[in-house]
């Protein structure tokens, strides 16, 4: 562990990057990563699978009633990641799915979901030496965060990151337009819905990571960390 511990807060698009530069920053410093996606992921697979979410509909009253029941913790695996445990189960492959991802987008709109998971994830930060990422962290998770970082790049540049990242594990991907056409109703659901939009926390640092490898990147962010004061 970095002798300085802080909660650092990882905000942006989605297919940005934001996972895997919170877990290899995570890593570099001895911190313990989590994937606030993941959560509201494996929530979702929880409701497909007992057909609270369909095509159109998604049953909030049986949602509402069993989400303090829904277990969803994080287990270290043998490529120094993690894997997302539902409930017990490893669904680590099942929630990297579209239909994962819509539904975690849908449910995400729900007031007494965001509630429920937020409170979960600041219970986790208390102890701090904590870097999570998500849409809304820096604004509503740890508002108090040190060090808020928010990444950015065109819809068009993400939707052939999501399409190559799908075929490098050996998922077919859709047609790359329907990838496309799936990210940009994702940001328009995630910045205009009424719970805590998707927005730039006013003292957060901006990337765009256009052209910005993986490396690069996560140099960056760590230059970012080390200009945060340690506390005495």
């Amino acid at each position: 562990m970095h002798a300085k511990k802080i909660n650092i807060a990882i905000d942006g698009f989605s297919s940005c990057g934001k996972s895997t530069m919170a877990r290899d920053l995570a890593r570099k410093l001895g911190y313990t990563y989590i994937d606030s996606g993941a959560m509201y992921r494996a929530l979702a697979l929880h409701a497909i699978r007992k057909g609270w979410i369909t095509g159109t509909e998604i049953n909030e009253e049986a949602l509402r009633k069993h989400i303090r029941e829904i277990s969803i913790t994080f287990s270290p695996n043998a490529r120094g990641g993690q894997d997302t445990c539902l409930n017990g189960e490893c669904v680590e492959t099942e929630i990297r799915t579209l239909e994962a991802a819509d539904g975690a987008s849908r449910i995400s709109t729900l007031g007494f979901v965001r509630k429920e998971l937020v409170r979960r994830q600041q219970e986790m930060g208390k102890a701090k030496g904590i870097v999570m990422d998500g849409r809304d962290i820096g604004t509503v998770v740890f508002p108090d965060a040190e060090l808020k970082l928010f990444l950015t790049a065109p819809p068009e540049v993400r939707a052939q990151r999501r399409f190559d990242e799908m075929k490098a594990a050996g998922i077919t991907p859709p047609p790359y337009e329907e990838i496309l056409a799936a990210v940009k109703e994702r940001d328009l659901r995630d910045t205009t819905r009424a719970e805590s939009p998707l927005r730039k926390a006013d003292d957060a640092i901006e990337l765009d990571n256009t052209r910005t490898g993986i490396g690069e990147q996560l140099q960056w962010a760590l230059e970012m960390f080390h200009r945060i004061p340690a506390k005495e």
